[in-house]
């Protein structure tokens, strides 16, 4: 018998190597470059009838039974989903250490049993008197959730054929291990093989698994990218240390929609259920405030009123110093070089600082027009109107370009006591009769609301 070869992986990115690097050329990582076992060859020849003949079915509606989701009962999580867990779906969720995972997902399946669901909860983290605990605090000790402490993937597997749960939660993906394999838990090995036998264990009994998974110093999550691509669903649990609000955010589903968040509270009870996250976003203040204004935009299918606030100072330094916190930076500097370019105002002596109120991050163009509203209101000392939300992208021409679902963003914002809409053109879109839709074409159109912007940029120019 052939002695297998050495390969070192790395722990990262999952790349193999003949020889131990400290430096992974394919991810760029150092020093997680480790030796694991190699895995047996595939025999050839597999095609000459010694496997198991594969049952097809045709591809009619007739022939497939629905799936009916099981609703967890909260409302947050559900919509993450797409409205329920499906039945034979594998979920990975993942997040930063101590952002509260487990804490959820233990709510969730607590909720699922009390409506009768059963769920097991297996953590290979806590004993289960440590889970006890916690679900005593949550007030969570009479939900019939059967609770296990275990790391073996071949005991886990043949419980769960024992006691066939509808769902099944494994905290955490790391620290199972399979037997058969030399390598250590966590290892790329270990994550690759234990998430396939149970997205495998998914498939064939139609329970629905929840996949805990630790984070990398990036916020990606540790192990392979191949078992994002196994599992059916990919959540990320987000917020602030020092921010009490967390945000469960879908970044792919088979059976909903990406890009769908759902809003929690952590308190002393637990995660509590945010109805009305656009209050959440947006600053308290007893009057108008230069530097701040309000975003109307839509995560998922949501739309969501936002406070962007925005702090233009002159600056002492030779290279103005540019901070933005939940909104890419590069995209600050584009608007900024717009603002310049294409509207005579100049950035360059000052200091830009950017920040979305509440934790939140921002991904979509359409927050351009409020962030460059957020940035003249801050140079020129003037507020932004009262009682006014904006919303557009912006062209490197300083064009004023439409958006998608301007429909939902402006009903968010009559639902909201606003008044006053400062947007794209409507087109065929009628706006709701309580908000004044004020149409831009232009950047330039904007300065008219901030006329202090122009003197600020002669005062800089005298200097």
């Amino acid at each position: 018998m052939a002695k297998p070869q050495e390969r070192f992986v790395c722990q990262d990115c999952g790349a193999t190597y003949r020889k131990w690097q400290g430096h992974c050329d394919s991810c760029g990582s150092w020093n997680h470059i480790v030796e694991e076992a190699a895995r047996a060859a595939i025999p050839k020849g597999l095609s000459g009838g010694k496997g198991n003949i594969v049952k097809f079915a045709p591809l009619s509606a007739d022939s497939a039974e629905p799936l009916v989701r099981r609703v967890s009962g909260l409302p947050e999580f559900d919509r993450v989903l797409g409205g329920g867990l499906v039945p034979g779906s594998a979920i990975l969720i993942g997040g930063d250490p101590g952002i509260g995972k487990s804490t959820l997902l233990l709510q969730a399946t607590a909720a699922l049993a009390r409506r009768g669901v059963n769920a097991a909860y297996i953590s290979g983290e806590e004993a289960v008197a440590q889970i006890g605990l916690r679900a005593s605090r949550l007030g969570l000790a009479d939900a019939p959730v059967q609770v296990a402490s275990a790391t073996n993937l071949r005991d886990i597997i043949t419980s769960l054929n024992a006691t066939q749960p509808d769902v099944v939660v494994v905290d955490s993906i790391q620290t199972m291990y399979a037997d058969n394999l030399d390598s250590a838990p966590g290892t790329v090995a270990q994550v690759r093989a234990c998430s396939q036998e149970l997205v495998r264990h998914a498939k064939e009994t139609g329970a629905a698994v929840l996949l805990v998974g630790h984070v990398t110093k990036d916020g990606q999550i540790a192990g392979p990218r191949v078992v994002e691509h196994m599992v059916d669903t990919v959540l990320y649990f987000e917020g602030e240390r020092g921010h009490q609000y967390r945000i469960l955010r879908a970044v792919k589903n088979r059976y909903g929609a990406t890009d769908e968040i759902g809003v929690f509270a952590m308190t002393d009870a637990g995660l509590s259920e945010v109805s009305n996250p656009s209050a959440l976003f947006l600053g308290d203040r007893d009057g108008p405030v230069s530097g701040a204004a309000v975003f109307a935009g839509v995560e998922g299918s949501r739309p969501l009123l936002v406070e962007i606030q925005a702090l233009v100072a002159p600056s002492p330094l030779a290279t103005p110093r540019r901070t933005a916190v939940g909104w890419d930076s590069g995209r600050l500097s584009m608007i900024l070089a717009v603002l310049d370019a294409r509207c005579g105002l100049k950035f360059g002596g000052h200091d830009v600082y950017l920040n979305v109120a509440g934790g939140l991050r921002i991904q979509e163009p359409a927050a351009d027009l409020a962030v460059a509203a957020a940035l003249l209101s801050s140079l020129a000392d003037v507020a932004v109107p009262d009682h006014t939300v904006l919303f557009g992208e912006i062209s490197l021409a300083g064009e004023v370009r439409p958006v998608s679902q301007a429909e939902a963003r402006l009903k968010e914002a009559a639902k909201l006591g606003f008044r006053r809409a400062i947007m794209p053109g409507l087109g065929k879109l009628t706006p709701p009769h309580n908000i004044e839709a004020v149409e831009l074409t232009r950047l330039a159109d904007l300065i008219a609301l901030f006329p202090g912007a122009r003197r600020a940029r002669s005062a800089s120019e005298i200097e």
